[in-house]
C-alpha cells in the first residue's frame, strides 16, 4: 500500500475524495482566480487538510438553499470547478485568506457525509473536440470588451484583461467567470462542454447584459 503523501497540486490524488466548499452565487472556472476568506470552523478544517496534502478543493454552487438534507446541507450542483490553493495567509483565530486557481471542470458524486465537511468522488470533464469559427472568437472578444468598458465607465477600479494568445476555451471561461452576472448562467456555461456552444452562450449572455446596462443608463439620464 502506497503511503506517500500527495504532492501539492496533484489533482488526480484529490479526485477520489474531493473536499467540497459549497457557496451561493459562486462558480469557479478553469484558469480563473478566486480569492476567498475562510472563517467557518468546518471550512477552516477543510483548508488545513488541503494545505497539508494536495491543496485541491472544489467550489460548488448551492442550487437551492431551501432544499436541505438530513445533515442540514443545501442542494448543490453536480458539476463544479476544482481549484488549487496557490497562495494563502493564516489569520488570527484559525481563519484563512486563500487564492484558488481553477484547474478543471469536474462531475461530483457526493460521498456519505463524514464531519466536518462534505466530499465527493469527482471525475474531470474534458472539453468536447471542435473548432471554434474565427468569427465566433472575435464576437466573444468584442462583446466582452464592450461590456467591460461599460462597467469601467461606472467603476474606475474595475479591470478585466485576457491573457495574450489564450485558447478560445479559456477566453470563454474567463469571460464567464469575471463578467457574467447571473450565477445560474455562469453555472450553465460551466456545464457546457462543447466549446463552440459555450463561446456562443457567453457571448449572448454578455450582449444581453450590455443592452440591459445601457438601457438602465438611458433611464437614469
Amino acid at each position: 500500500m502506497d503511503t506517500t503523501p500527495p504532492r501539492p497540486g496533484d489533482l488526480s490524488a484529490a479526485l477520489p475524495e474531493l473536499p467540497l466548499f459549497p457557496l451561493p452565487q459562486t462558480v469557479l472556472f478553469p484558469g480563473a482566480l478566486l480569492p476567498l476568506h475562510i472563517f467557518e470552523p468546518r471550512y477552516r478544517a477543510l483548508v488545513r487538510d488541503a494545505l497539508g496534502t494536495h491543496r485541491i478543493l472544489s467550489v460548488v454552487l448551492i442550487t437551492d438553499p431551501r432544499a436541505i438534507d438530513a445533515h442540514g446541507h443545501p442542494a448543490i450542483a453536480q458539476v463544479a470547478g476544482a481549484g488549487e490553493i496557490i497562495d494563502h495567509a493564516e489569520l488570527p483565530g484559525g481563519r484563512y485568506n486563500i487564492l484558488l486557481r481553477g484547474r478543471a471542470r469536474v462531475r461530483l458524486a457526493e460521498r456519505p457525509f463524514v464531519p466536518p465537511y462534505r466530499t465527493a468522488a469527482a471525475t474531470v470533464l474534458e472539453d468536447e473536440p471542435g473548432e471554434v469559427p474565427a468569427q465566433d472568437h472575435a464576437a466573444l472578444i468584442s462583446t466582452a470588451a464592450s461590456f467591460a468598458a461599460l462597467v469601467r465607465d461606472r467603476d474606475s477600479n474595475f479591470e478585466f484583461r485576457l491573457p495574450r494568445d489564450a485558447a478560445t476555451s479559456l477566453v470563454a471561461d474567463l469571460c464567464a467567470h469575471h463578467l457574467i452576472l447571473d450565477a445560474r448562467e455562469r453555472q450553465a456555461a460551466l456545464e457546457t462542454r462543447d466549446v463552440v456552444a459555450r463561446v456562443r452562450r457567453v457571448t449572448e449572455a454578455l450582449a444581453l447584459q450590455q443592452l440591459a446596462l445601457a438601457s438602465a443608463a438611458r433611464d437614469v439620464n
